[in-house]
C-alpha cells in the first residue's frame, strides 16, 4: 500500500516562499520518480517538477529558476521550495510517484499520465 502525504501549503502574499512537503510510505523504491504537479480551478492537473533517483530534476517554464525539487530518500520525503512565488501559483499541489523512469515522457513533469501514485494535495494560495 503505497502513501502519499502533502504538507507546507497555505496563503502568503507575492514575492513570499513556501516549501512543500511529501512523506512517502509503502512499495517506492529509491529508484521511483517523483516529482510535484499542481491544478488550478477549471485547469487541467500540469506538472510542475520532477526529481529521479540519481537527483536529476525537470521543471516546469513556468517555474524554472523558483521553484526547486529535493528528495531525502533516508527519510522518505519530497520537497518543493518555491521563491518568489506569483499569484498564478496559486493552486492546489500534488505530490506523486511513478515506477522509474521509463515511458515515453521518462521523468519530466509531461509524464503526468505516467504516475499512478497520488497524495490527496495541499492549497498553495498567492495574493
Amino acid at each position: 500500500h503505497v502513501q502519499l502525504v502533502e504538507s507546507g501549503g497555505g496563503s502568503v502574499q507575492a514575492g513570499g516562499s513556501l516549501r512543500l512537503s511529501c512523506s512517502y510510505s509503502g512499495d517506492i523504491y529509491y529508484t521511483a520518480c517523483m516529482g510535484w504537479f499542481r491544478q488550478a480551478p477549471g485547469r487541467e492537473r500540469e506538472g510542475v517538477a520532477v526529481i529521479d533517483k540519481d537527483g536529476d530534476t525537470g521543471y516546469a517554464h513556468s517555474v524554472k529558476g523558483r521553484f526547486t525539487v529535493s528528495r531525502d530518500n533516508a527519510k522518505n520525503i519530497l520537497y518543493l521550495q518555491m521563491n518568489n512565488l506569483k499569484t498564478e501559483d496559486t493552486a492546489m499541489y500534488y505530490c506523486a510517484a511513478k515506477e522509474g523512469s521509463g515511458g515515453y515522457w521518462g521523468c519530466s513533469p509531461e509524464a503526468r499520465d505516467d504516475f499512478g501514485y497520488w497524495g490527496q494535495g495541499t492549497q498553495v494560495t498567492v495574493s
